[in-house]
């Protein structure tokens, strides 16, 4: 606390209280005479691909752009942005309103890329996973037995991807990134974000949410602005396994990197290696098998 009372942001006196539910960084929310704001403090994951420096650039562009509070103070190690006060969304209110995540993604693919800056950092899953490999074998992590198969998985699954523009992602849209008030939907934590595919996205959110074939058509004919086509719908059930897999081997690098308070790495890690498992074999029957 004594950390977020010396930062020189502040109007007046502040009261502090923890945010909880991260599962890698730490969140306060702070009053001041000025208002509400949330304190994120966090140092770079090169592990995880995480620099700072990008992470504040693309939560200022969102903001700019309209998907995301405003930045009012940064520093190394340190982001300082408004609190909206909002409903933090669970899975159930993603499978509720595929449409409506549809028609927010199309928005902020198309219109991040107007205020970014800087180097161009790039999120491709399939390069994600094989470092996540190699560092898991130079740390003998327990789950060592297992990479030998995913590495060769994530490579049949690279393969099964159709050529797409080239967009700005948001990348980790877990439940807990989207925030919604009595006016709008937003987004937050932008730690992944960069230039990719919009496959990562859309995948992700059907994933992490739990997402029936049904509503991930509904979410992809709202991005898309038509139905998808035999060619889609097999690149996105390919980049659904890879986006289940990225987040169960982001658990098992956490757990060798990390300790949040709360956060268990291990159930994290397994419930998402069981929600691969059931994509895989949903994949398979329907594509054919992804190794040979």
């Amino acid at each position: 606390m004594d950390r977020i009372k010396a930062l020189p942001c502040w109007a007046g006196t502040v009261q502090c209280e923890i945010l909880k539910g991260g599962l890698s960084n730490e969140s306060w929310k702070v009053t001041d005479a000025a208002g509400a704001h949330v304190v994120r403090f966090g140092v770079d994951f090169p592990f995880h691909h995480v620099f700072r420096d990008r992470e504040v650039m693309a939560a200022r562009a969102a903001h700019a752009a309209g998907f995301a509070p405003r930045v009012s103070y940064s520093a190394p190690g340190v982001m300082v942005s408004d609190y909206l006060g909002a409903r933090t969304w669970a899975e159930g209110d993603m499978r509720a309103a595929p449409e409506r995540i549809g028609r927010l993604l199309h928005d902020f693919h198309h219109r991040m890329t107007a205020h970014v800056s800087g180097p161009g950092a790039i999120f491709w899953v399939f390069h994600v996973i094989r470092d996540y490999v190699r560092t898991l074998t130079d740390h003998s992590s327990r789950f060592a037995p297992d990479l030998p198969r995913l590495a060769a998985i994530n490579t049949g699954l690279e393969a099964a991807q159709m050529p797409m523009p080239i967009i700005f992602g948001h990348h980790d849209l877990l439940p807990g990134n989207f925030l919604e008030d009595d006016q709008r939907l937003w987004l937050i934590d932008f730690e992944y974000a960069g230039f990719g595919t919009a496959m990562f996205d859309l995948a992700g959110a059907a994933g992490n949410a739990g997402m029936s074939a049904g509503e991930e058509a509904r979410l992809l004919s709202a991005y898309f602005g038509t139905a998808p086509d035999a060619a889609t719908l097999q690149s996105f059930a390919a980049m659904k396994c890879a986006s289940l897999m990225r987040e169960a081997m982001w658990a098992m690098v956490s757990e060798i990197f990390l300790t949040a308070p709360g956060a268990d790495y291990d159930a994290h890690a397994r419930e998402y290696l069981s929600r691969l498992g059931a994509a895989l074999e949903q994949y398979q029957t329907t594509y054919g098998k992804i190794t040979q």
